[in-house]
């Protein structure tokens, strides 16, 4: 069936006077004291409809057609041979029930009964049914570890068709982000988990990410006691693989435990840039020592962003002046300077950078200077086209990729681990984490470009309420589905023109 979005041809005018509405409401005025609240609604009464069908996941229908569009069901179906026969649910079925479980603000695997029970829900992506909790539970230990692999690229070979539809110049540089997280579980009996150094018990995915746009594009589930960097190199050059057609250059980052000096002739040598962070071992920070004090210079940390307006007055630092007051022990960055120098890794047989960042810390207690410290970081790097202060921001710019991994963990739920092996749970991380996706993808189709890139950026629960759930009555017509939309937000005029965006693309 062919699901459209019932709306007058006059849908503009018709946002215009919900905007203005609205506007009137919320406009300031010179209010007089006020005997009673403002929520006074008492006389409330409900009633149950037998003939209207409606649902609150309104932009479900329009991400669904999206996914249709660009090929990803026919992808999976083909790739990912799971099923001997399908009685009744094919494997994109299951995929894309896990996946739009997290992306109607379901937590949990209990949460798909909700759905499952929901006719208006099932009427709007034309179900018959939806696989139960359990049966979905079920299809994740169906996987083997190449069968996340082929799950994981079909996923992204439909990325790249998203890619392929934006402008000129979108990758002029991509920065590929890696790093390891833990993912701690109460389970007794989850299979392949392991005790982390931070003494938890569960799983340590590794993820690895492309910072412009802040997609997934490869997450891997390990035993909880395995080091960040284990493994990461295979699914490193697969994403360089994946960029590498689009990408006019490619800049990988990672921390200390991906500093991975056996592979940076490799990546040099393949045209690949990198900014990786390097352990303050014996033999850097004896070479930082010996530099003169003369060629050390002042780091000038570049503007996060550009105030357009006035800035803002800086707010108290309450939680110092607490440590201040209770005399407890506190550390304070008073110099910071830079330095670089080429230097060969032990398992490098070319000279790359070796950026300096030289930290000068005031150590005291309460009132009361104790001692200064001096601390030093390192980024080795092949980008010699940047200024030190570029690779130092660049290094530190890495930290957005914390934020990707807590919506992860806390936004979509992907970490929560909810079955019971390591590949079972790393199946479900991947067909959760397609949520997330999705979000992106969306995003990077909306024609207003700024807004588009205001929906890549946005948190994943705040995206939901502004795209996702909204209220919509569901009308079955002829071979149409209708969704007659219901209610009125700031996001409506650039979801109708992404709508129209998703009806042109050629079906994948």
């Amino acid at each position: 069936m062919k699901t459209t979005f019932r709306v007058s041809r006059s849908y503009p005018k018709i946002l215009r006077n919900r905007k203005r509405r609205i506007e009137q409401r919320l406009a300031p005025r010179a209010w007089q004291d006020r005997p009673q609240p403002m929520m006074q609604g008492s006389n409330v009464h409900y009633e149950l409809s037998d003939k209207t069908r409606a649902t609150s996941y309104g932009g479900l229908g329009a991400v669904h057609v999206m996914v249709q569009r660009l090929g990803l069901v026919a992808a999976i179906n083909q790739d990912l041979q799971l099923l001997k026969v399908h009685l009744p649910y094919h494997e994109s079925d299951h995929v894309l029930n896990l996946a739009y479980n997290v992306l109607s603000g379901g937590q949990r695997l209990e949460d798909i009964e909700l759905r499952r029970q929901d006719e208006s829900f099932l009427n709007g992506l034309g179900a018959q049914r939806i696989p139960d909790p359990t049966t979905a539970g079920d299809f994740t230990r169906r996987f083997r570890v190449q069968d996340i692999a082929t799950l994981q690229e079909c996923i992204n070979r439909t990325r790249q068709k998203v890619w392929q539809q934006q402008p000129a110049g979108f990758l002029a540089e991509a920065f590929l982000d890696v790093d390891g997280t833990i993912a701690g579980t109460y389970g007794e009996c989850k299979g392949g988990m392991g005790l982390s150094y931070k003494g938890i018990w569960g799983y340590a995915p590794l993820v690895v990410s492309l910072a412009n746009t802040r997609e997934v594009l490869y997450v891997v589930n390990r035993p909880g006691n395995v080091a960040s960097h284990q493994d990461s190199v295979p699914w490193i050059d697969r994403a360089i693989e994946l960029v590498k057609p689009i990408a006019g250059r490619i800049t990988l980052r990672g921390d200390t435990d991906f500093s991975h000096t056996a592979q940076l002739d490799r990546w040099d040598k393949a045209g690949v840039g990198f900014v990786l962070g390097l352990d303050a071992h014996v033999k850097v920070v004896q070479l930082a020592e010996g530099l003169s004090e003369q060629s050390w210079r002042p780091l000038e940390r570049l503007p996060k962003y550009e105030i357009l307006t006035e800035p803002r007055r800086r707010p108290e630092r309450v939680k110092e002046q607490i440590v201040v007051q209770k005399g407890y022990l506190n550390k304070k960055l008073t110099a910071e300077h830079v330095n670089d120098m080429t230097y060969q890794p032990n398992q490098c047989e070319r000279k790359h950078r070796l950026v300096i960042l030289r930290k000068n810390i005031s150590v005291q207690k309460g009132e009361r200077a104790l001692f200064n410290e001096v601390r030093y970081f390192f980024y080795l790097s092949n980008r010699w086209d940047l200024t030190v202060e570029q690779i130092v921001s660049l290094a530190n710019g890495r930290g957005d990729q914390e934020n990707v991994i807590e919506q992860l963990k806390n936004g979509v739920n992907a970490m929560r681990m909810p079955v019971d092996d390591l590949v079972s749970n790393g199946a479900y991380m991947v067909m959760a984490a397609l949520a997330w996706n999705l979000k992106a993808w969306y995003g990077l189709l909306v024609p207003d470009r700024e807004r588009g890139l205001e929906l890549v950026r946005m948190e994943f629960r705040r995206f939901l309420q502004a795209i996702i759930l909204l209220p919509v009555q569901i009308i079955r017509a002829g071979r149409k589905i209708i969704y007659r939309l219901l209610g009125y937000n700031g996001w409506l005029k650039d979801f109708f023109a992404t709508w129209q965006r998703l009806q042109k693309l050629e079906c994948g």
